[in-house]
């Protein structure tokens, strides 16, 4: 089966990211609400997307501020960072807050791991 050589140069879009599948944060105590986790305290089922709850009634379940207090952070796998900034820093940049986080502490792990071993040279 031949390809031809378009089939090949034509670039990879990735796909289309749904915006009921973006997270919200707080900005004035840094809760994220997620929604695919929903929050059970105040009896909002997992699935529900952000723009779907009622702003006349929905508080944050940490300090209470109304809905306005919360800004768009983007979906759960998106790179934090600046879009501008993705493309330096030896690919870590691209790498989401969850990695980033066993990255760096892995490497805390390590770190005091070689300084107890020390403890063993005479």
């Amino acid at each position: 089966m031949a390809v031809s050589a378009d089939a090949q140069a034509a670039p990879v879009e990735p796909p289309p990211i749904d915006p009921a599948t973006h997270r919200f944060e707080c900005r004035s105590c840094g809760y994220v609400y997620d929604p695919e986790e929903g929050v059970r305290k105040l009896s909002i089922e997992a699935g529900t997307p952000f723009a779907a709850l009622d702003p006349a009634s929905f508080r944050c379940p940490v300090c209470r501020s109304k809905v306005g207090a919360f800004k768009d952070i983007g979906p759960r796998n998106k790179p934090s960072g600046f879009e501008e900034n993705l493309d330096f820093g030896l690919g870590v940049n691209r790498l989401t807050p969850g990695q980033k986080n066993v990255l760096i502490f892995s490497a805390f792990a390590l770190a005091i791991a070689f300084f107890l071993s020390l403890y063993s040279l005479r």
